[in-house]
C-alpha cells in the first residue's frame, strides 16, 4: 500500500500529468461546489487534487487500489465497472477519466455510461495513450486494449454522444526517446516469454525532476490555452450536451 502512495505521489509522469489536468480544467466554467467524480481513481491521489473544484466521488475496479483510495478519509470511493455506475443519472458537474477506457473492452460502452450520470452541461476530460504504432510490452502488460489518435478518440465520444470541445497531445517533449524504447519493446515482443512486468520504480529524485520539467513547460503552454500537436497522451474535453442542443444535432 504504502509503495502504491509514493509512486502517485511522487513519480513525475502522475506529477506531471496532475499539473496538465489542473491546466486544463481550471479553463472550464465549472459552478461552485461542483459534484465531481474520477472514474477509474486508482490510489485517490487525484481525488485530494480535484477536492478544490467541489464534492468529489471516485470508482475503482481493483479491491487493493481502492482500499488505498477510501484510506485518504475523505472522499466517496465505490469498487465497480465504467460500464456500470452506482450513480443515478445527471449527478456530477465534472468527470475525470485518466488513462482508463482504454482498458475497457468497448470504450463506447464506458463512455456513453460516463454521459449517464454527467449532468446536461457537465464536463468530461479523458487522457488516453496516443497512436496505435506505439504498441509494445507495456500496452500488453497494462492489458490495454487500444491507443488513439484523435480521429479515433473523437469518434468514440462523439458515438457515445459527447460534444468534443478540445483535444491536445501531451507529454511531447518525451515523444522521441519513448518511441525508440517503445519500437525496440516490440521488434522483442516477438520472442517475449512473458516475465515482462511494468515497473514504475520512483528513481533518484534528481531524474523524477528532470523528467517532469518538460511536462511542467507543456502545462505552462496549455493553461494559455494552446494545444501540443503530438505526444505520447491525449488529452480531450467533451461536453455533455443539453436536450436541446442534442436534438438539434445533425
Amino acid at each position: 500500500m504504502q509503495a502504491m502512495l509514493d509512486v502517485d505521489e511522487h513519480h513525475w509522469w502522475y506529477r506531471g500529468r496532475r499539473r496538465i489536468i489542473r491546466a486544463e480544467l481550471d479553463k472550464l466554467p465549472l459552478p461552485a461546489h461542483a459534484r465531481v467524480l474520477d472514474a477509474g481513481c486508482g490510489s485517490g491521489r487525484t481525488l485530494e487534487e480535484l477536492a478544490p473544484y467541489g464534492e468529489v466521488s471516485g470508482i475503482e475496479l481493483s479491491p487493493d487500489a481502492a482500499e488505498v483510495a477510501r484510506s485518504r478519509g475523505q472522499f466517496d470511493v465505490r469498487l465497480g465497472r465504467l460500464e456500470e455506475l452506482p450513480w443515478d443519472d445527471g449527478i456530477f458537474d465534472l468527470i475525470t477519466c485518466l488513462d482508463v477506457i482504454e482498458h475497457t473492452p468497448d470504450e463506447r460502452v464506458a463512455l456513453s455510461e460516463l454521459r449517464r450520470v454527467c449532468k446536461p452541461g457537465g464536463w468530461l476530460l479523458v487522457t488516453v495513450p496516443a497512436y496505435q504504432a506505439l504498441w509494445s510490452e507495456h500496452d500488453e502488460a497494462n492489458h490495454h486494449y487500444r491507443r488513439y489518435v484523435r480521429r479515433t478518440l473523437r469518434s468514440a465520444a462523439q458515438d457515445a454522444g459527447w460534444q468534443v470541445a478540445r483535444m491536445t497531445s501531451f507529454n511531447t517533449l518525451l515523444l522521441g526517446p519513448a518511441a525508440i524504447v517503445r519500437l525496440s519493446q516490440r521488434r522483442r515482443m516477438r520472442h517475449a516469454n512473458g516475465d515482462y512486468k511494468p515497473d514504475l520504480e520512483l528513481g533518484p529524485v534528481w531524474l523524477n525532476g528532470v523528467l517532469e520539467r518538460p511536462l511542467r513547460i507543456e502545462a505552462r503552454w496549455l493553461a494559455g490555452g494552446a494545444s501540443l500537436p503530438a505526444g505520447l497522451s491525449l488529452l480531450g474535453v467533451m461536453r455533455n450536451p443539453w436536450v436541446s442542443e442534442a436534438a438539434s444535432s445533425p
